[in-house]
């Protein structure tokens, strides 16, 4: 997810920008909670995502790529970049309501974009309101351009139409886990050059945050899906969210959302949550012929307009948030 609340011209207050602390999560936390609920204009602001958590979970994912906003010896906002492999995006990135339009949403941009320099990713994009001309006008300043809708999409967890067989990550043995974190770089790189995300595998299964379902055809691996479950990961309360999903095929993706639902279902969870790329017009027409509908609705913006892998024959489900 982009910023709460940002403007394209910055008015000069100086704010360092420096690497996130593990001491400064609490308060990363409760602005992240606090300006995104100013911004969609809640009842109690501070009562935005309940008990999904955005922040300990991706600081946690990879410490040297969080960065806060310190004005004196105030932490006033921050900003996490996220690597797949070739492919790179940022978010969520927020500031305490009383410092909007100040300009340090746009610091908080700088080291982000120097860290996707240093990556050499090929592909780099975020997720933001579509409906914010702020929001939009302060990224294009940055060179990312507003491309296709994405639809955060859910649908109710019910009995699958079909038993479809899978593992999951976490119960492969540890001696076995590179050979499947090999299996699934393939796989995703055969769909688009150089997407992995172990990074993401790895976080899920080191933080507990829900498990990696694996579909295999043979000894190849045909769809996998990266799921968050229930509070204190980025699901919320009985809630299972596909953070990432890919499938070589079609009828491989349909066979991996009855997967995700019987892991949910497993968890005693009640709702499956997902993305939808309206640029991938073939998976977004299954997720809804599978039931999935509309929660609301984001922009994907991406660097020098590139599409990336939002193409309408890939069969990913994702949203950058």
């Amino acid at each position: 997810m982009a910023s709460s609340r940002v403007t394209a011209e910055p008015s000069g207050t100086s704010a360092l920008v420096a690497p996130l602390q593990r001491t400064d999560l609490p308060e990363a936390d409760r602005i992240f909670r606090l300006a995104f609920g100013t911004f969609l204009r809640l009842p109690n602001p501070i009562e935005f995502a309940g008990d999904a958590d955005f922040v300990r979970t991706r600081w946690a994912a990879d410490p040297s790529a969080a960065f806060g906003a310190y004005l004196g010896k105030d932490f006033v906002g921050s900003n996490f970049a996220t690597r797949w492999g070739s492919v790179a995006f940022f978010g969520p990135l927020t500031v305490r309501p009383d410092l909007w339009n100040q300009g340090i949403a746009k610091r908080l941009m700088e080291p982000i974009l120097d860290l996707f320099t240093n990556w050499a990713v090929k592909h780099e994009a975020l997720f933001t309101f579509a409906h914010s001309p702020k929001h939009i006008a302060l990224y294009q300043r940055f060179g990312f351009w507003p491309r296709f809708l994405t639809a955060i999409m859910s649908k109710p967890v019910s009995g699958v139409r079909r038993v479809t067989e899978f593992s999951r990550f976490s119960e492969i043995p540890t001696s076995q886990r590179e050979e499947c974190l090999r299996a699934c770089r393939e796989m995703t790189d055969g769909i688009f050059e150089g997407l992995d995300v172990e990074r993401e595998i790895r976080a899920v299964a080191a933080q507990q945050l829900g498990d990696t379902v694996l579909m295999w055809d043979a000894a190849r691996l045909a769809a996998l899906a990266v799921c968050h479950c229930g509070p204190g990961s980025e699901a919320g309360s009985d809630c299972c969210y596909i953070k990432f999903g890919a499938a070589r095929s079609g009828p491989a993706l349909e066979e991996l959302f009855d997967a995700c639902e019987t892991l949910a279902s497993a968890k005693m969870l009640s709702r499956l949550i997902a993305g939808a790329n309206a640029g991938r017009e073939r998976a977004y027409r299954q997720m809804i012929a599978h039931g999935f509908r509309s929660d609301f609705q984001g922009v994907a913006m991406q660097r020098h307009n590139d599409a990336g892998y939002n193409r309408p024959s890939t069969y990913i489900v994702d949203d950058w948030r």
